[in-house]
């Protein structure tokens, strides 16, 4: 493995993986290679220093280490991209809008969906908890059904 120190076209300076050189240079040139913060694909290698073995085939650290990319905010970690935290955003927006104009009716979820679809009760905004079994036959049954998103920060 090969840890390179890159720079996009705004400037932004990030590190990544690869198995080898050739491995950043076929990702490099299949465009999978994109700035964490603004996510170009116009990425190239910038300057580090490399790192040198002793004799006695310890690591010495570089004389000037590339510089490490501070969190953008508490808990977040540099290789989170930009674009990765405005989808989290965007999902806790939503699911806080659907708890809050809609019905939570926990585990009779199924059937309510069901008496709305068959016209046996009046429709309205709900959620709730089905398992995937429910789910798939409500989907088969013709019931519109979506899961609520749940961010990976309000998993309990």
């Amino acid at each position: 493995m090969i840890r390179y120190a890159l720079r996009c076209e705004r400037d932004h300076a990030f590190e990544s993986w690869f198995q080898d050189s050739s491995a950043f240079d076929a990702q490099l040139k299949r465009k999978l290679v994109n700035c964490p913060v603004c996510n170009s694909v116009r990425v190239e290698k910038a300057i580090m220093a490399p790192r040198i073995a002793s004799k006695k085939g310890r690591e010495v650290a570089p004389a000037a280490p590339a510089p490490t990319p501070a969190p953008a905010e508490p808990g977040s970690t540099p290789l989170m991209m930009a674009h990765e935290r405005e989808l989290r955003a965007k999902l806790k927006e939503l699911r806080d809008h659907i708890v809050k104009n809609a019905d939570n009716v926990g585990e009779r979820f199924p059937n309510e969906a069901r008496k709305m679809h068959y016209g046996e009760i009046e429709h309205r905004p709900i959620y709730g908890e089905a398992s995937p079994d429910e789910a798939h036959a409500l989907i088969e049954e013709g019931v519109e059904v979506s899961p609520l998103p749940i961010p990976p920060d309000d998993r309990n």
